[in-house]
Formats: structure tokens, C-alpha cells, sequence
């Protein structure tokens, strides 16, 4: 099953509409390189991380179901029950959390989508930093990594503010094992997703735009 088990894929769906109508009436939201998506086969979806507001608008606007690794305060009362039902993964941030990356690796396996924010939190999403788990899930399942920059979420103001997506090439990490090539894949992944948003940046900034 390329969901977690207890998804409802009805629900799954009416949540990817509500982030891409309802939601998104919010910003003005622009999507670069849908057509780099792979149609089929496991994917680990890495994107810059700076607003509460870039889940939602990556959730609506990818044109696959992406199973997104979430940390697990939000897993709470109604709104934890909605995240399950819609297939999103709690995770405990700051540490190596087996039960989501298992979760998370069984979906990939099944040839589904995986989002996760390397950075671990939310910042100016320049991606100076990037933790291990989005690398250690592309090498163990052999799926390829898909970088997605998003801008214009952080720190928001005014009507409907501009936001856009650029979706950029999906790679393989090389082969190898241990610690050491974990690292060399993590940087890969670092330096993909960085140099990704400074590309947006620059499109952006030669628009006049932030």
C-alpha cells in the first residue's frame, strides 16, 4: 500500500483539494517543473522549510499523494486523528525516530511519495543545514529524491502574497554504506535543495519580488 495503513484515501484526496483550492486562495501561488514529478515508483520529496504554510501548499499542488513526515505535537485531538486519516507520519524531531522512518520506508517500498523538510524545523529555508533521515530513506529504499523549493510563505504579509514552487530534477544518491556515505548523501541532498532555492531566489529577485 503506497499510504500508511489507516489512511482514507477519499479523505486523502479531499484534503489535497482543500490545500489546493480553499487553502491556497490565500496566497497567489505559482508551480515551476510539475511535468519533473515521476508519475509512478517511490519518491522522497525534500523541500526547504521557513512556514506553517508550506506543508499545506506542497500537500495541494505536487501531483501525487506525498505521505509528508510531520513533527508530532501536531498529532493531537481531532486535528492528529485528520493528519492519520489523510496518510501524514508523526515524527519525534531532534532524534532518530524508528517508528516513522519504518512507517515512512514502507510507503516508498510500495512505490508511494514521501515529503520531508531535511532542515528538521522551520527557519528562513535557506537550507544551511540538513539532518541524515531523508538520505537514509532514499538509500535504503532506492527511491529517487525529488528537491522542491518553495518561496514567499516566510513572513507573509498583505492580500494574497506571492508564493512560488519550483520543482527541480530527480537524482539518485550514490551507492555505499556506513555513516561516512550517509553523510556524503545527506550533503547531496543539502546542497541539491540549496542550490534549488537560491535558483528561486534569483528568479525571483530579478522580478522585483522577495
Amino acid at each position: 500500500m503506497s499510504v500508511p495503513g489507516g489512511t482514507q484515501p477519499w479523505l486523502f484526496d479531499l484534503g489535497r483539494w482543500i490545500a489546493r483550492v480553499p487553502y491556497a486562495w490565500q496566497f497567489r501561488i505559482r508551480t515551476h517543473g510539475r511535468d519533473r514529478v515521476p508519475l509512478s515508483g517511490g519518491v522522497v520529496v525534500v523541500a526547504n522549510h521557513s512556514s506553517a504554510a508550506d506543508g499545506p501548499i506542497l500537500f495541494g499542488v505536487l501531483p501525487r499523494r506525498v505521505t509528508f513526515l510531520i513533527k508530532q505535537e501536531m498529532f493531537k485531538g481531532v486535528v492528529g486523528d485528520l493528519l492519520r486519516k489523510i496518510g501524514q507520519i508523526p515524527v519525534k524531531r531532534g532524534e532518530a525516530d524508528r517508528t516513522a522512518l519504518t512507517s515512512a520506508l514502507s510507503v516508498l517500498k510500495a512505490g508511494g511519495v514521501i515529503g520531508v523538510f531535511p532542515e528538521g524545523t522551520r527557519g528562513e529555508g535557506d537550507v544551511a543545514s540538513a539532518q541524515n533521515g531523508a538520505a537514509w530513506l532514499a538509500k535504503t529504499s532506492g527511491a529517487v529524491v525529488l528537491p522542491v523549493a518553495c518561496r514567499g510563505t516566510y513572513q507573509a504579509k498583505g492580500w494574497r502574497p506571492e508564493v512560488d514552487v519550483l520543482i527541480g530534477e530527480p537524482f539518485h544518491l550514490p551507492e555505499g554504506k556506513g555513516r561516512a556515505a550517509l553523510g556524503v548523501a545527506t550533503e547531496q541532498v543539502r546542497d541539491r535543495l540549496a542550490t534549488l532555492v537560491a535558483e528561486l531566489d534569483g528568479h525571483r529577485k530579478s522580478e522585483g519580488r522577495r
